[in-house]
């Protein structure tokens, strides 16, 4: 078993040099005394005050967003265009609104478990291979929004595997095209990997 991530990993205020860092990381849920997990191969950065793709650009605070100003280490879980749970983790320190969406993993652990949460009869790269998709695998919903990377029910792993910095690919971001300049930011980033969600 490798070492959980210590919520000092996500203090950084750099959101990218820690998007980059979590390709490679396992996460883990336990829902129900049911223990799921995949390996994260993809992730989106958003930083913040001065990115026109962040939720909490120009100093927005809503109901919704007023959790990207906690302290890092924490989930933000949300509901998009009213179906999908999207699960992101806050970084950096306080009144710092950073966030780095998980776009995709690998399925590890419990993959019977995910398959029948998303009704699935086989596995596919179906299962995970986008942030709605992996947060119905993992039974992320707003349940956990606020929870600490550090608590029973959601948490982050080291891995094993070691990828060199050339094997960590960039580009932009998906969906974000009403981010006008900021769009082509190369705030991605992912492995080869049959899992990484489809452009």
């Amino acid at each position: 078993m490798a070492e959980k991530l210590s919520v000092n990993f996500f203090l950084h205020n750099d959101v990218l040099k820690i998007s980059k860092s979590l390709i490679g990381k396992n996460i883990f849920t336990k829902i129900n005394n049911n223990i799921t997990s995949g390996m994260i191969v993809e992730t989106e950065a958003y930083a913040g005050l001065n990115d026109k793709a962040s939720h909490a650009y120009n100093n927005k605070r809503t109901t919704r967003t007023k959790i990207m100003y906690k302290k890092g280490g924490i989930c933000y879980v949300y509901l998009c265009y009213g179906m999908h749970y999207l699960m992101n983790i806050v970084t950096a320190q306080k009144e710092i609104p950073h966030a780095i969406l998980i776009r995709a993993i690998e399925p590890k652990d419990g993959i019977d478990i995910m398959l029948k949460r998303r009704n699935f009869k086989t596995l596919s790269f179906n299962l995970t291979n986008g942030p709605g998709k992996l947060s119905q695998a993992l039974a992320i919903n707003k349940t956990l929004n606020g929870k600490s990377l550090d608590s029973k029910s959601i948490w982050i792993e080291g891995s094993k595997i070691n990828l060199d910095e050339k094997d960590i690919l960039s580009s932009p971001r998906i969906g974000v095209d009403y981010a006008k300049e900021d769009a082509t930011l190369l705030y991605r980033f992912y492995i080869k990997n049959k899992w990484v969600s489809k452009l």
